[in-house]
């Protein structure tokens, strides 16, 4: 029969206890990690999604923004309610992706904190069912192991009446630890040493129960560290829930307001055709005065002409424009930029009506101009109107005489917040006519600028 060392029993148990606790923590850690890993494995495919969503939205805002300006043109002349509404509308719809993106967000947030909470609880419950049981196991241990104690002293008290054993006597006053007992005893007492195999089982339930009190450590810890996630993720559901309630109401509140910029529109339309018939009509009037104008000058000048015996001094198509500009006749290209830092927002040409649906024509080019922005003459010549008229606002026009092909040159300066000269003024290129502003049916401060040749608008980029 093979013989076994208490002692080395002992120590082979120690060691397995001491293997086994740390087999258990590291199994209850990594399996909350692993736990809380699942939560994050998802969060990767669902934060791409949310980032291309974020991305179309903040696209579709830039872009409703970029047209802003367009709009603006596009509603010129416009009924001032309709137009009001109509970039209202703009903004809201601007306003809608984006909102509707934190939304998405929001909401994953809150679904991504509700699968959290889910994992948490269970692993809180299986955490505590382990507790439980390990305690049950701790008492049962306990149980067994004073059990085998008080075995082991009657053991050792035995041997003290046979043998008077100093080694028993110390066990059984207390003197000496039970594992120094168990060694010398099973030296000592080669008939008992059945007995001391037997011991060292016992010896190794001792361990196991010491291995069992480390493994409750372990999972208590893991207890309180998962009440404390649990807690944390109640008080984040919390702010994500409101976060998402917020957002959804922001959303419902933009798309009422939307529906009833629509309605607004709608009601304003008839108004607004009424009035862009006005406008136009009082804006088309102006060529036929201008055109009325040129007529009487080359009268004049036909006239003056023929009163100095045929010789015309006022350079190539007849006059001097009437003794309206003087000085030496502007050719193509003299004009000049109508602002210090010219920004081109709208060209000349034909525009569709975003409200209205259908094509007119853009009679002008538009400048960024900030409210009170000096406007400056395009080139030297006579003030024939600084005046307020509809749909243009306050307007300066100016009459430049005739380019070197004998046409009529003039330029005109609109939706000013006032004027800086007045009617038969003379002014040289450069001078300050007026200042802009948003006056007439203008959505936005900026400047209207118009190029008249004979009379009638001609796009302005061929001039300047």
């Amino acid at each position: 029969m093979s013989r076994r060392n208490p002692g080395r029993t002992t120590a082979r148990a120690v060691t397995v206890a001491v293997t086994v606790a740390l087999t258990v923590a590291l199994t209850v850690a990594l399996t909350f990690l692993l736990a809380l890993g699942g939560v994050s494995a998802v969060v990767p495919a669902a934060a791409d999604d949310l980032d291309d969503q974020r991305a179309a939205a903040e696209a579709k805002a830039d872009a409703k923004k970029e047209q802003r300006e367009e709009l603006e043109s596009s509603l010129e002349h416009t009924d001032a309610k309709l137009a009001e509404a109509a970039l209202a509308l703009n903004d809201v719809e601007a306003r809608l992706p984006v909102a509707e993106a934190d939304l998405a967000e929001a909401e994953a947030g809150l679904e991504r904190a509700e699968r959290e909470a889910t994992i948490l609880a269970q692993r809180l419950t299986d955490a505590q069912s382990e507790e439980s049981r390990i305690v049950r196991q701790v008492a049962d241990d306990a149980d067994k192991a004073d059990a085998a104690r008080e075995d082991i002293v009657q053991m050792a008290r035995q041997d003290l009446r046979s043998s008077g054993s100093t080694t028993a006597l110390g066990l059984v006053t207390g003197a000496q630890t039970t594992e120094d007992f168990l060694a010398g005893y099973a030296v000592s007492s080669s008939a008992a040493r059945s007995q001391a195999r037997a011991l060292a089982e016992v010896q190794d339930s001792a361990a196991q129960a010491r291995n069992t009190k480390a493994r409750l450590t372990a999972i208590r810890e893991t207890v309180a560290e998962l009440k404390t996630l649990a807690d944390e993720n109640v008080e984040r559901k919390k702010e994500v829930r409101e976060e998402a309630a917020s957002r959804k109401a922001e959303i419902e509140d933009l798309i009422a307001e939307r529906q009833k910029l629509k309605q607004r529109i709608e009601r304003r339309k008839d108004d607004a055709r009424r009035s862009l018939e006005e406008t136009e009509q009082a804006i088309s009037s102006i060529e036929a005065d201008l055109k009325k104008i040129i007529a009487e000058q080359r009268k004049r000048d036909q006239e003056h002409a023929a009163s100095r015996g045929g010789r015309d001094e006022g350079g190539a198509g007849g006059g001097s424009g009437g003794g309206s500009s003087g000085g030496t006749p502007p050719r193509a290209s003299y004009l000049s930029w109508p602002t210090a830092n010219p920004v081109i927002t709208s060209s000349y040409g034909m525009r569709y009506h975003p409200v209205l649906n259908y094509w007119r024509l853009h009679a002008g080019t538009d400048f960024r101009a900030y409210c009170g922005t000096p406007i400056l003459a395009a080139s030297s010549g006579t003030v024939v109107y600084a005046r307020t008229i509809q749909g243009l606002g306050n307007q300066v026009l100016v009459d430049h005489g005739y380019t070197s092909s004998g046409k009529s040159l003039m330029t005109s300066y609109n939706h000013l917040t006032n004027w800086a000269v007045s009617p038969g003024q003379r002014v040289t290129r450069g001078q300050v006519v007026g200042y802009s502003g948003t006056t007439g049916t203008s959505t936005a401060c900026h400047l209207h600028f118009e190029v008249y040749v004979n009379g009638s608008t001609v796009d302005p980029m061929t001039y300047l």
